[in-house]
């Protein structure tokens, strides 16, 4: 298993008491189709964990893969203008959430950060989600990931 990979199962050990099975995919599950193709189920049950900056602060929100962000709605939601809000830069990620673009858990970040919940990803028994690389993937009843991440169900989809 990649360091980073079990460095995720470490970190979910420790802080939530998870036994992680994490699989991994030598052709990568860096975009929602080729992670729903890697683990043979529908790109809805991706759970994508993307972080953007609303007014300079770190925001992760946990779309479903058939989803797409809508950033006029993440304003919204945190009552800023629509200009203050920007997908997170690739430094900025791995400097806040020790995480790396592309396999960026919905749990397990370095800073305690905002995380808001795609209420699609609710309507599954089953979904899957990155484990520290763009080749690592587990799966976790969407319920659960929502009370271990603590977040907030809101839809900020377009």
């Amino acid at each position: 298993m990649h360091q980073r990979a079990e460095e995720f199962v470490a970190c979910a050990s420790e802080r939530y008491g998870l036994d992680v099975e994490v699989l991994e995919f030598s052709e990568g599950t860096e975009t929602a189709a080729a992670a729903a193709d890697a683990v043979d189920c529908e790109v809805d049950q991706i759970a994508s964990s993307l972080v953007f900056l609303v007014a300079g602060d770190p925001v992760v929100a946990v779309t479903s893969g058939a989803n797409r962000v809508s950033e006029r709605a993440l304003a919204d939601h945190f009552g800023v203008d629509a200009g203050d809000v920007a997908m997170a830069s690739p430094d900025a990620i791995r400097e806040t959430l020790g995480w790396s673009i592309g396999g960026v858990p919905p749990i397990c970040h370095d800073t305690a950060v905002p995380v808001l919940f795609d209420p699609h990803l609710t309507e599954y028994d089953v979904v899957w989600a990155a484990a520290g690389t763009p080749e690592s993937m587990w799966p976790v009843d969407p319920a659960r990931l929502r009370r271990l991440a603590d977040a907030t169900v809101v839809d900020v989809t377009e």
